[in-house]
This record gives C-alpha cells, sequence and structure tokens, in this order.
C-alpha cells in the first residue's frame, strides 16, 4: 500500500525535484542494507539511551587521555576525534593493518558512536562483525565495553581506517 503511495508521489514530481532526493533515498536504502547485512549476522543493536554522554566522554578521556587540549584544538579534535589519528599525534594502526586486527579483536559486545551524534550504540552478539560491515559508515567509532581498543572508519578515502590499542 505504502509502495503505491509513494510512487504516486514520485510519479507527481518533476525531474528535477527526483534529482534533488535521491540521495536521501539512496542514504535510506544504504542505512537499511547495513542494518539489514547486520542482523542477518546475529548483531543485535540496541540504542543506549541512558548514559550515553558517558560513554562519550570515557572515549574521550580513554582514547585521547595523553593528548593536551592545545593540541586538540590545533588538529579539530572538537571537529573529527578521528585526527588524532590521521595528524598521527596517536601511534595506531592504518588502513589493511587497522582492518586485520579489528577483525582479530573479540567482539561479543561493542559501543558504536557516530561523529558529532549524541547517540550510542550498543552491538551484542557481534564476533561476526568485521571491518568490511562498516566499509558504508562514515565516522563510525567503534569499541569494546572495557575501552581498550577502538576501530574508527572515516568519510575519507585517504584517511583511516584505525586501530588503536591502548598499552
Amino acid at each position: 500500500m505504502i509502495r503505491k503511495e509513494i510512487q504516486l508521489i514520485l510519479d507527481s514530481l518533476p525531474e528535477e525535484e527526483l534529482q534533488k532526493n535521491y540521495w536521501s533515498i539512496q542514504f535510506i536504502q544504504k542505512e537499511y542494507l547495513y542494518k539489514e547485512n547486520l542482523i542477518e549476522k546475529g548483531v543485535i543493536i540496541s540504542n543506549l539511551f541512558d548514559g550515553a554522554t558517558e560513554i562519550i566522554n570515557k572515549w574521550d578521556e580513554t582514547f585521547a587521555l595523553n593528548i593536551s587540549d592545545d593540541i586538540k584544538e590545533s588538529i579539530y579534535y572538537d571537529q573529527y576525534k578521528w585526527h588524532i589519528f590521521s595528524y598521527e599525534i596517536q601511534d595506531c594502526l592504518k588502513q589493511h593493518e587497522a582492518r586485520n586486527a579489528f577483525n582479530a579483536e573479540i567482539k561479543d559486545e561493542v559501543y558504536v558512536m557516530y561523529q558529532n551524534s549524541p547517540r550510542v550504540l550498543l552491538y551484542s552478539n557481534a564476533n561476526a562483525l568485521v571491518a568490511e560491515d562498516l566499509d558504508s559508515q562514515q565516522d563510525i567509532y567503534v569499541f569494546n565495553k572495557n575501552f581498550t581498543w577502538t576501530y574508527v572508519n572515516t568519510h575519507e578515502d585517504m584517511c583511516g581506517p584505525y586501530f588503536y590499542k591502548v598499552k
């Protein structure tokens, strides 16, 4: 039923309006396919409504602990936390080495957050999650509940992905 209604709306729009909305529809499809892939792998996705701010702050405190506020400001950390890796302030694995390290980690439960989003997700039963599953995601931060490692996939092809393990 809804498909017919959407088709009627689309049929009524001129081509230039369809062009404007194409990318939004493609984004919706991409997100749907991403989540469906995870669900097929048995991953359970939960929104964390309580404690999200604390988890985000703990990511900062753990993975950017040794970085001064002046350096954070100079690398635009507030804009993109992953700049600590792209500016090589924090030593990490990159590209294929990062993917391999992430894939090798045990991922019973992991937190997932996105840049500039107050939302934190919990992926449970996530051991089948691999780096390639995250390729469609931009500025995504995945880390274990013990905050001993993090994996970051950026929106820039020449930056990342990154994998950092606390020593």
